[in-house]
């Protein structure tokens, strides 16, 4: 394993465990980095007076000493340990670890950021074989405390003392066999006896010693295991996935147990204070009587929907609902509660701000605005942008036809078909190496299949309800889920499934629709989504306060359109290259290349010109009067040329040369670096046919739409890869004599910019001399990039990995711009030009120009606008619409 980036802290004499319990705690919410949100939440529940049982929380700086210590804990916190569970001996009238009324605690992690089921738990310790004697006269429940004990074990040795759980879900299965009976509750007390006594031989055959039984032993090894598990691949998983720091570390929450599972008055469950998939106001959440909260969120037995409770437990749910209330108004935002019941008592063991749909985020935002709850202000902030992309893919035809295998729960929304994999490592295999869509179908998932269910495109079980781990991870990611599929019959050792008659192999497509909760033979047409009202609202919001402009990178009509229609203010990067590649342009491309005389590119360019001019008309039009950044033919010219036998022969026949003379103009052509090569202005140089093509069509296209639709046209030509100032001069003047003979002889004015695309760390650097010709900049930021740091975008996937896990960078570089070094650069061009040209225009236009923590430096650094791709101008909009409210 990667030893952990973690720096230690010093914790010589601090406090480093913090009491809470009967209405008093000496924690608050606002603590939540130092208690994590488990134990900072829990204190403010206690602070408001809800019902909490009483507990204490070691802080996330045990946590980053233990690492940064070789895994050691601080000496000082063996005694502020013992005086804490002195304290919930007292409030709890129990003694840990006594023979006649004996104290059991759980041990719970809690970070800072919520990782569900990413971090370790373990229930009921402080059962030995006498302690549990004491728990079933005390409570004069045999069944109940051999069914808490046998939990502890199997939960214990798979946490603590790393053996595999199935092992024991087997013997517990086995004896289910044997008895007769589906359900754990079946079992009778002597059952349970059998079965702690085999998972105690099972404990003992496997490690060579005997299950712990000193309860002071075991507290401590259960520390140790959840700041262990800080580390564990599927909690490194989820942070990478999420970008929360491994710096962080955990909080442990040692807590007085209160139990679920001790007869038809007791039950244990999960609920949100509204609808974390639609954002409807309406309590949402399920509970099982008589279960141990793991039961809910493992999937292991399907609950009933909170609903239920009303008439099962009807005072207990009446106190819920004002419990519910209560903290939504105190928090003011949607709360993800676990509650217990014991004997018709209710007991709240968390709350946290729920995970959610983007969907229900957006839709929960603008609700709690109009209940004046929160303000638009508030309503823009709470919104992660970079969640807005699960509301602008396709859903599933409701038109098409489809075969139906089988219907569960709709746990997470969306539509998506794959290939049927059971196995996370297949999931990642297929869907990230191979790159192949793919539904991982499990029986039930858990936190070690986090790599694959990041890989899938859905994912499908047979158990668990809504609040299962594979529901909430999977809202999470932006996923569709169906959970609790209860038909499928999933055999992992022959890769099938077989439902309603069928039988699906691992590779055969399936679609689920986690809006419906159908699971579907084959892979059924989607249609686009459509915007909601709230979405609407918000987006209107942002644009209200946000400065900075949004554009977008396009070159196609649909890309505009799309674009548009998410709200793009603007083209700020079309690519032209990527007009040529057409079938029917190719060629002429590939004859311009291999021409022998200016007379002959001409020739091959003119073949051209209607199409390019086309191309602009169409762009003008959509954008209808917004402005049009046009980047000049960009790559080396080798990219346009033939590969293969036939199409060189192709390309021979159409110029009239020999094939020899295309394969010799090939072999001319080949770089060995060709991205710092013979390309961008270099071209327009060396050849500024090229580029007087390109203008004479944006000219001709934009004067066709003046004259003929009067409507206005703000074309911005962009020269690229610019090093020197004469490039720019050099082009701009060939730019603008093209343009005037265009108005001279269509009799048109045309308002145009010329601009450049700032790219190398010279161009940022001697901005100065540069502003002079240009009228706008654009920092091309993936070459830019690029150039300042060394590094290839197409290549650094094999180390950039490495780099991050070893803490030498924080994020790629290519995904997130290197604020200290590219943003120096940035920040530097934007105040040598602006020195010279007051008034000039700025922007970015690489892929950096869709990510949120990007478009915030755009925002201090000083830029007019971003561009980015067309889905990305939602998550622009509000990461701008941010920035502005951050400065």
């Amino acid at each position: 394993m990667t030893k952990p980036n973690i720096k230690p802290k010093p914790t010589t004499a601090q406090k480093l465990v913090y009491n809470f319990g009967d209405g008093a705690a000496e924690g608050k919410a606002e603590m939540k980095n130092l208690l994590g949100g488990k134990g900072a939440n829990l204190a403010e529940m206690c602070s408001l007076g809800l019902p909490v049982p009483p507990g204490f929380t070691i802080t996330t700086e045990v946590c980053v000493a233990y690492y940064a210590n070789g895994k050691k804990l601080p000496d000082t916190l063996a005694a502020q340990v013992e005086g804490a569970l002195s304290q919930i001996e007292k409030k709890a009238a129990a003694k840990f670890g006594d023979d006649k009324n004996p104290l059991l605690v759980s041990v719970r992690s809690g970070a800072r950021a919520s990782m569900p089921g990413m971090m370790d738990t373990v229930l009921n310790l402080g059962l030995n074989d006498v302690t549990v004697k004491a728990l079933a006269k005390k409570t004069g429940n045999e069944r109940f405390a051999y069914d808490s004990y046998r939990r502890f074990i199997q939960m214990y040795s798979d946490v603590v003392l790393g053996l595999d759980h199935y092992m024991f879900e087997d013997m517990l299965s086995q004896k289910k066999l044997d008895r007769d009976v589906d359900l754990d509750t079946d079992l009778t007390a002597d059952d349970l006896k059998d079965i702690v006594h085999q998972y105690k031989e099972r404990v003992h055959e496997e490690l060579g010693k005997p299950f712990p039984e000193k309860v002071h032993e075991q507290l401590w090894g259960a520390i140790m295991a959840v700041f262990d598990s800080w580390m564990n691949p599927r909690a490194n998983t989820y942070r990478k996935l999420h970008d929360i720091p491994e710096s962080w570390g955990t909080a442990v929450t040692v807590q007085s147990m209160v139990f679920g599972n001790m007869g038809n008055d007791c039950a244990t469950g999960v609920a949100f204070t509204r609808n974390p998939s639609t954002g409807e106001k309406k309590y949402y959440g399920e509970f099982l009587i008589n279960a141990q909260g793991e039961d809910v969120v493992a999937g292991i037995r399907t609950p009933q929907p909170l609903s239920e409770m009303q008439a099962a437990m009807p005072k207990v749910y009446k106190q819920l609902t004002g419990v519910f209330d209560k903290l939504e108004a105190h928090y003011r935002d949607m709360q993800d509660i676990e509650f217990t019941i014991q004997n018709d008592k209710l007991w709240m063991l968390q709350t946290r701000n729920g995970k959610r749909t983007a969907a229900a985020a957006v839709k929960i935002a603008v609700d709690m605005v109009s209940e004046k709850l929160i303000d638009k202000k508030q309503a823009i902030k709470r919104i992660d942008p970079l969640s807005l992309d699960q509301l602008l893919h396709p859903t599933l035809d409701p038109k098409a036809k489809k075969t139906v295998l089988a219907t569960g729960l709709p746990a997470s929304p969306g539509a998506a078909s794959g290939k049927v994999v059971f196995t996370a490592e297949d999931a990642e295999s297929l869907g990230i190496e191979h790159r192949e869509k793919v539904i991982l179908v499990r029986i039930e998932t858990s936190p070690e299949d986090i790599h694959g269910m990041h890989a899938a495109q859905g994912i499908l079980t047979a158990r668990g309800g809504m609040t299962s781990h594979a529901a909430v991870v999977a809202r999470g990611m932006g996923k569709p889920c169906v959970s609790g599929a209860g038909s499928l019959a999933i055999d992992y050792a022959k890769k099938e499934l077989k439902v309603a008659g069928h039988t699906v192999k691992e590779g055969d497509v399936i679609t689920i629709n986690g809006g419906s909760g159908e699971v579907m033979l084959g892979a059924i047409p989607t249609v686009q989504p459509g915007m909601s009202a709230d979405f609407e609202t918000l987006m209107g919001w942002a644009d209200d306060v946000r400065k900075l402009r949004v554009r977008t990178n396009a070159e196609t009509p649909l890309d505009a359109q799309t674009a548009r229609k998410f709200g793009a203010e603007g083209i700020g990067l079309c690519r032209t290259e990527h007009m040529f590649f057409d079938a029917e342009r190719i060629i002429a491309m590939r004859e311009m290349i291999v021409a022998q005389t200016v007379e002959g590119r001409k020739t091959a360019l003119a073949k051209l010109l209607p199409m390019q001019r086309k191309d602009f008309v169409d762009l003008f039009t959509i954008m209808k009067g917004l402005p049009v950044t046009i980047r000049l033919l960009d790559p080396p010219l080798h990219e346009f040329l033939p590969h293969t036998d036939e199409d060189i022969r192709q390309v021979a026949e159409s110029a009239g040369v020999s094939v020899d003379v295309v394969r010799h103009r090939a072999h001319e052509l080949k770089e060995q670096n060709p991205m710092l090569g013979h390309r961008g202005c270099r071209l327009g140089i060396t050849y500024p046919e090229i580029y007087e093509m390109q203008a004479q069509a944006i000219f001709e296209a934009a004067a066709s739409i003046i004259k003929d639709k009067k409507e206005t046209v703000i074309p911005e030509i962009m020269v690229p890869l610019v090093m020197v100032p004469k490039e720019l001069a050099i082009l701009k003047d060939l730019i603008d004599k093209v343009a005037n003979e265009v108005m001279q002889k269509t009799k048109t004015k045309i308002t145009y910019m010329v601009g450049t695309m700032i790219e190398l760390p010279r161009a940022a650097l001697r901005a100065g001399d540069i502003a002079p010709m240009a009228e706008f900049f654009s920092f091309g930021t993936n070459d830019l990039t690029q150039t300042t740091l060394g590094i290839s975008r197409d290549d650094s996937a094999s180390f950039i990995e490495i780099y991050k896990q070893r803490g030498i960078v924080e994020v790629d570089p290519f995904v997130s711009l290197d604020q200290s070094g590219v943003g120096e650069l940035i920040s530097i061009a934007v105040e040598r030009g602006r020195a010279v040209r007051k008034n000039l225009k700025i922007g970015i236009c690489g892929e950096h120009g869709g990510d949120p923590a990007s478009i915030a430096f755009c925002q201090k650094a000083g830029l007019d606008y971003v561009s980015c791709s067309p889905y990305r101008v939602p998550v622009a909009r509000l990461a701008a619409a941010q920035a502005a409210l951050s400065t």
